[in-house]
């Protein structure tokens, strides 16, 4: 039987007792139905594994004893940040959770000009807390031990003011130069648009900023496939799938 991955906010060391939230309690006691004693590994985004012991205290209520402290290799050796125009509900959902398993490192969700998604402030600070839920899950899945920085809801153009470092690339159908004639890097910024795509405009906004497009094949990829198929390319050339 596979050991359970859990993430929990908390300070862990090695000899001392955590409490374990109600969601997690029942999600270990009820659809897991695991028992007192059972092993489990906790991690807190530092970067470390922490092996522990379940201790069961009542229906929905579950501590867990950290054993020792385990170094954890799985973070690739590129630094990708992903810019991705906002799509709907699974399809973004989906992109999260296979970026977050390809290794990315920060994910800017954006608002361009095509974008279908529209969420007022209220709104927008609801999907956000969904989307960490969706990176928490795909790191305790993976195997990552560090949490990929989800940054706020912003506009494409307030984004391009504020890049982060790295050789900048953007899919673009029909461009002439593929990933194979890129300089190879180990900070990347991976700029993918909504469903609609971007703009001709946003694109040459992006390109004002030092993005280079580039093609994915010749055929044209939806928003929730390019960005992975890009991510899964970068790690094969560069990263930790060579």
């Amino acid at each position: 039987m596979r050991i359970p991955r859990l993430y929990t906010p908390a300070d862990l060391r090695p000899g001392e007792t955590t409490e374990l939230d109600a969601p997690t309690s029942r999600r270990l006691l009820r659809v897991l139905r695991l028992r007192d004693g059972a092993p489990l590994v906790l991690f807190n985004g530092d970067g470390k594994d922490y092996p522990a012991l379940l201790h069961v205290r009542g229906r929905d209520q579950a501590r867990a004893e950290v054993q020792e402290c385990r170094g954890n290799h799985s973070e690739s050796p590129l630094h990708i940040s992903l810019l991705q125009g906002v799509s709907r509900g699974e399809r973004m959902d989906y992109t999260l959770q296979k970026a977050v398993e390809l290794g990315v490192k920060a994910v800017y969700p954006l608002f361009c000009e095509r974008s279908v998604v529209r969420l007022d402030s209220k709104r927008a600070d609801k999907r956000l807390h969904h989307w960490q839920g969706v990176v928490i899950s795909a790191c305790e899945q993976s195997g990552r031990s560090r949490i990929p920085e989800l940054h706020p809801l912003r506009s494409l153009d307030a984004a391009l003011q504020d890049l982060p470092q790295g050789q900048r690339l953007l899919p673009q159908p029909g461009s002439p130069e593929g990933l194979a004639a890129m300089p190879t890097s180990a900070e990347l910024v991976l700029l993918v648009g909504p469903e609609g795509g971007l703009s001709e405009a946003e694109v040459e906004r992006a390109r004002a900023t030092q993005f280079r497009c580039i093609h994915l094949g010749p055929r044209i990829l939806r928003t929730e496939t390019a960005g992975v198929a890009t991510l899964a390319a970068l790690q094969a050339l560069w990263g930790d799938l060579r």
